[in-house]
């Protein structure tokens, strides 16, 4: 069999989606799951952390906020508030890849959107 023939059909496979999960391995690299089902135990376990993720940034935002609202806050507290904004900002950038990939792709018939793109 030549390889024209071990490739034939291969095209009409779908397409493999790597789900980036959200926490990194030993070695700080991304994580990946490869799976068509979206109720498997790690999808529904990087559902929740996902979710806890963006609930903890929106707490570090309050208080944030509450440091730069007030006007007696010092250089310290400032950079302490900097600092975990910082953080909780590329775990809420992750989950948004993450979740920005999964999406499906539209077909778009206007033609005025093709003009604007």
């Amino acid at each position: 069999m030549n390889e024209q023939e071990c490739n034939r059909g291969l095209s009409t496979l779908p397409p493999t989606v790597l789900r980036l999960l959200p926490w990194v391995s030993p070695e700080g690299k991304p994580c990946y799951l490869s799976t068509d089902d979206n109720g498997s135990m790690i999808s529904r376990l990087a559902d929740e952390i996902e979710s806890e993720q963006t609930n903890a940034g929106a707490e570090v935002l309050k208080n944030a906020e509450a440091v730069l609202a007030d006007r007696k806050a010092d250089a310290r507290s400032l950079r302490l508030a900097l600092a975990r904004t910082a953080e909780a900002l590329g775990v809420v950038l992750r989950v948004s890849e993450s979740r920005g990939a999964r999406l499906p792709v539209q077909e778009h018939e206007d033609p005025a959107y093709d003009a604007m793109g």
